[in-house]
């Protein structure tokens, strides 16, 4: 059986098929993708407009090993090309997200692997 390692700082709750919760609590470490700030382009209302942040390096992600599943954000997922061990929790609008009334995930139903290249 694999085992899940949590790489974001809070819990993640996987729902089973059968309806079963599995809480994964954070490791300690957390996966993210180092940014270079955007540059001041513009001005609305007095409001200073920046061009996005570059993306860079995963930072914090742990060599694979056997048996082991990473659990990330969304963002650091989509920097994780070809880690066939690297997943994230499934909380996009068609990925059948538990919800609370308030419209915060409090468990996900599914779970989405990083790109394969």
């Amino acid at each position: 059986m694999k085992k899940f390692q949590n790489l974001t700082p809070h819990n993640l709750v996987l729902r089973d098929s059968e309806g079963v919760d599995q809480v994964i609590e954070p490791s300690g470490t957390v996966a993210r993708v180092s940014q270079t700030p955007g540059q001041n382009i513009d001005t609305i209302n007095g409001i200073p407009v920046y061009s996005a942040p570059v993306n860079g390096a995963v930072e914090g992600l742990p060599e694979p090993q056997e048996d082991i599943i990473y659990l990330v954000s969304g963002l650091v997922l989509t920097s994780c090309q070809g880690r066939a061990d690297v997943f994230g929790p499934g909380t996009g609008p068609k990925d059948e997200a538990i919800r609370n009334e308030k419209g915060h995930t409090v468990a996900v139903t599914r779970l989405i692997a990083a790109p394969k290249e």
